[in-house]
């Protein structure tokens, strides 16, 4: 690609680029079970230390601010999804699984799934093909080690894909990819053009809480949102796909969420989603699944 003049490149060279992963057939089921009106998967990034460490950094001070995602955000967030029966996904990075293999019992205990989230935290889009390969790989065999269940999911760090991410995704046997952002409800992914059978949950930093709510020193990137706000903007989310009869997705952090003055957006959240009363709340193992047979 001619990154200084990209205007001087021919069809024949930028169509490809567009076509190496593109939203295939879309996956609206015709309904959903039980006679939901809609479906609403919650997804938690246990990140831990690899937020850190993946990034290449090994400050001390947040070390221990991925540490108490660990600590703190995980058993507040089981605690509200239990309270509220709501199984959901938890991507997890292998490294932050081996820091404490432990501390996925009571995730698996509370019948939650979990899905690949990189060896390290890696941004995925600067390595070459072997290397993606090799980690993806070692990440699903680390997760199947410690938790006795091959994952099903993927997804890439920081949603960050290389040319080769959804190929070898598919390779490798995943059911599902929740990286990409072409639509709001499900759909197929292909590659180079062909159906690749690899169900797309689409992500969107609108409905990301990190995007609300994390604080980074480096990058200088401080932007703080009324925790009320943002609690508006995923119910409004969650409304409209009611509305339409179709998908709320959702992206959380524990170390991001599980603070005392923000748990209670995910509380007040699956109230609301409760008292509607034709919800299903779901994996996204579970609605990858469902969207594919329906």
């Amino acid at each position: 690609m001619n990154r200084t003049a990209p205007w001087q490149m021919p069809e024949a060279e930028w169509r490809p680029i567009i076509n190496r992963v593109r939203a295939g057939r879309e996956l609206r089921p015709t309904h959903w079970p039980d006679g939901a009106r809609c479906a609403l998967a919650l997804s938690f990034d246990a990140d831990h230390e690899t937020f850190e460490l993946g990034a290449g950094r090994s400050t001390v001070g947040r070390l221990s601010w991925g540490e108490y995602g660990r600590r703190r955000g995980v058993p507040r967030v089981l605690e509200v999804l239990r309270r509220h029966k709501a199984p959901a996904s938890f991507f997890v990075p292998a490294v932050a699984a081996l820091v404490a293999p432990a501390a996925l019992d009571p995730i698996l205990a509370d019948g939650h799934e979990i899905g690949v989230h990189g060896w390290i935290h890696e941004n995925t889009s600067v390595l070459d093909k072997t290397t993606e390969a090799r980690l993806i790989g070692q990440a699903a065999d680390t997760l199947e080690k410690l938790t006795g269940k091959r994952p099903v999911g993927h997804r890439a760090a920081h949603w960050d894909l290389s040319p080769n991410t959804i190929a070898l995704v598919r390779d490798l046997g995943f059911s599902y990819d929740s990286s990409l952002m072409a639509d709001d409800e499900c759909y197929e992914l292909l590659c180079d053009g062909a159906p690749s059978g690899v169900v797309e949950i689409p992500v969107d930093w609108s409905r990301d809480d990190a995007a609300y709510l994390l604080f980074n020193r480096e990058p200088a990137t401080r932007p703080w949102t009324d925790p009320a706000v943002v609690l508006d903007i995923f119910r409004r989310e969650f409304d409209a796909a009611r509305a339409e009869g179709g998908l709320c997705q959702l992206v959380f952090h524990p170390f991001v969420i599980g603070y005392r003055s923000r748990i209670w957006i995910l509380d007040a959240l699956l109230e609301h989603a409760r008292a509607c009363g034709d919800v299903w709340i779901c994996t996204h193992a579970d609605l990858a699944d469902w969207v594919r047979r329906a």
